[in-house]
């Protein structure tokens, strides 16, 4: 049976970045059948909501989606349209890669990690948030389970043993949040202790950061909580070349959600010079959720190489080509 993947297009660049993805999906012959459903700014032109509740139950129905990035309108009354998708469908682990590749204008060779970020709890989750009707003061609750620390744990040792890695580094802010980080670091060792096979350390975050910038090759495997991870894999993509080559999965019991993880970047909308690699990426992610494992690697072999030759790349790998011409370049090769 075929299967289908609900498809979101997205705001901005995104129906750029997915057009060029489902070319290249299509060029592999990777067979998933697309069920396109709108959401974000365009929803809302068309429909009168955000998140129309047919693209809801589309994602329920199929159990995956590729989704390209969304506006979230400025103003009150407006909550994060991924926040809100990730909670709606509990997707509580944010996989985010950061990998090298030769041609960028990364300072670094040879970067090889991958961030597990617990994605429905802690800050971000805005339990309690109110501001003083006269703007002197506001409020948010940092609340955490020990149910949401451990499964995004145990995802993480999970992971790297599946991808053979070695090590899991557990982030954590324990010394001064002994509550709501020191729970996940307890938590975090006592999960540790079921994998003796990975190698298990933990780091308070701040330092995390500045160790990654002076020998990220120390890191293999790092999980963490909801704001320390989207401070630490947009720091990670730093490490790569940007948020151009960072995709994402955000995986739940029920669902699966694979995203570029940059944002709609409507100043270059319509130019057709975006680069679809992260989008890219995260498809690749979503091929090897689907056990297809060889068509993701052709992907990413094949937009490793079209970087390195610098063949016909956009302007943000330094070259002077198009998203057309670059998904060309990228088509020509995943062909072989």
């Amino acid at each position: 049976m075929t299967q289908r993947i609900t498809v979101i297009r997205g705001d901005g660049i995104g129906p750029e970045i997915m057009d060029a993805t489902l070319r290249v999906l299509d060029t592999l012959d990777a067979g998933p059948d697309y069920d396109l459903q709108p959401a974000g700014l365009a929803a809302l032109e068309s429909t009168g909501e955000l998140l129309p509740g047919d693209t809801l139950k589309s994602i329920e129905r199929n159990q995956v989606a590729l989704k390209a990035p969304l506006t979230t309108p400025v103003g009150g009354g407006f909550k994060s349209l991924n926040v809100a998708l990730r909670k709606h469908f509990d997707l509580y682990a944010n996989v985010r890669p950061a990998i090298s590749f030769k041609g960028t204008a990364s300072r670094y060779e040879d970067i090889d990690l991958i961030t597990v970020r617990e994605n429905t709890e802690g800050a971000y989750l805005a339990e309690g948030a109110f501001t003083a009707p006269d703007g002197s003061r506001a409020e948010s609750k940092m609340v955490v389970t020990r149910k949401g620390c451990e499964r995004v744990l145990r995802f993480a040792f999970d992971l790297a043993r599946r991808a053979g890695r070695k090590k899991v580094t557990a982030v954590h802010k324990a010394n001064i949040l002994k509550d709501v980080s020191g729970m996940f670091l307890n938590v975090a060792r006592e999960v540790a202790a079921d994998y003796d096979d990975i190698e298990f350390n933990d780091i308070i975050v701040d330092n995390a950061c500045m160790q990654l910038v002076m020998r990220p090759e120390q890191f293999d495997v790092m999980v963490t909580t909801n704001l320390f991870g989207d401070i630490i894999s947009d720091l990670c993509a730093g490490l790569v070349g940007g948020l151009g080559l960072a995709p994402g999965a955000n995986i739940g019991e029920r669902a699966a959600m694979f995203e570029a993880v940059h944002g709609s970047a409507p100043d270059i909308a319509g130019k057709g010079i975006a680069n679809p690699c992260a989008l890219l990426l995260a498809a690749a992610q979503m091929l090897e959720h689907l056990d297809q494992h060889e068509n993701a690697a052709r992907i990413r072999s094949a937009i490793a190489d079209a970087i390195e030759q610098g063949d016909r790349t956009t302007p943000d790998l330094r070259g002077d080509g198009s998203t057309e011409s670059f998904t060309d370049a990228i088509c020509e090769r995943v062909r072989g």
